[in-house]
């Protein structure tokens, strides 16, 4: 009997590849094109496993259009690209990579912060386009971060390694999560509060998102959450895009009745809202938070290694959906 065969729909490390193919069959898409539905059905009927990554929808139909299908392996700790329902409905196993990449997302967050409070970018564009001809005394002023109040919706562990690096900018950290931490969590968290979101919203100076993307999340910020910022306020999200009303933030951000905002993820990405690209109070990059080398190795290598052990017979170290597992153990 043959090796089982496994579809990577995305361009990986080349090393992970060989490491793949001595278990599998592996056809890989290294030349990265993104592929239609039709073809990721089309290329997904003879497998039994797929290595993919947040840009590969596997939706109910993609699902049922391929029965062979074993294991579901996603390259994010992020998984709402998949019907975890559906998956488990048909028996099959998902998988993703929490953990590997906490901290350099809250590293990432955090430059992302200090950019859009200190108009990094704005300032930089300004420079390069020849207009610094003198200093002035109120030449792009910022916010502080040092002795403010910074709020985080999501307190989970990416949400904690963010409030840990608050500490040595002496903020204050109130939180708002599905439920509240344990009170070990929020002294090491820099002694975080857990409030209301209305009392977050109102109070903090720097607002930042980092809660997993569900039907129960989404717009989790819209037009009546961003009315009750302050306008010295700024935004941070480097969770999932439809956790913004990014229209609704885009008028907000043109109003001018907040500061400014760092993104990180936008809805319909990458086919993001050109609003953004009129707005000179918004720090945009392209999904890049866990953008580190040995994080993005770490997450493929943990990818990969869930996948072995699904197909292997033996419970994956990241199994979603353990009501869809019958393997040997």
């Amino acid at each position: 009997m043959g090796k089982p065969k496994i579809l990577v729909t995305r361009a990986v490390f080349p090393d992970v590849i060989e490491r793949l193919s001595r278990e599998f069959d592996v056809e890989s898409n290294q030349d990265d094109r993104i592929f239609t539905r039709e073809e990721l059905i089309a290329r997904l009927q003879d497998k039994q496993g797929v290595f993919l990554n947040s840009s590969e929808r596997m939706s109910a139909e993609v699902i049922a259009a391929c029965p062979g299908l074993r294991a579901i392996c996603n390259m994010a700790v992020g998984y709402n690209n998949i019907d975890v329902d559906a998956a488990t409905r048909a028996g099959i196993p998902v998988t993703n990579t929490p953990d590997v990449l906490n901290e350099t997302t809250a590293d990432f967050a955090w430059a992302l912060l200090m950019a859009t409070a200190r108009r990094v970018t704005e300032s930089e564009h300004w420079l390069r386009a020849g207009q610094w001809k003198k200093w002035t005394y109120n030449g792009f002023l910022g916010a502080d971060l040092h002795g403010s109040t910074l709020g985080i919706i999501g307190m989970g562990r990416i949400g904690q390694a963010v409030a840990r690096r608050s500490l040595g900018f002496d903020m204050k950290v109130i939180y708002h999560n599905r439920s509240r931490c344990s009170p070990d969590i929020e002294a090491r968290a820099n002694n975080a509060q857990y409030v209301s979101k209305e009392e977050l919203l109102r109070n903090a100076d720097h607002v930042m998102l980092v809660l997993p993307y569900s039907p129960q999340t989404h717009h989790t910020i819209g037009a009546g959450e961003l009315a009750l910022m302050k306008p010295t306020a700024t935004l941070v999200n480097v969770a999932r895009g439809g956790i913004v009303d990014d229209k609704a933030l885009i008028e907000t951000l043109r109003a001018q009745r907040i500061a400014a905002a760092g993104l990180d993820v936008f809805e319909n990405e990458p086919a993001f809202d050109p609003g953004f690209l009129e707005l000179k109070n918004v720090v945009l990059t392209p999904h890049i938070a866990s953008a580190s080398e040995p994080t993005r190795r770490a997450m493929a290598e943990c990818a990969a290694a869930n996948l072995v052990a699904a197909l292997s017979g033996k419970r994956p170290p990241n199994l979603l959906n353990p009501q869809a597992w019958k393997g040997a153990d």
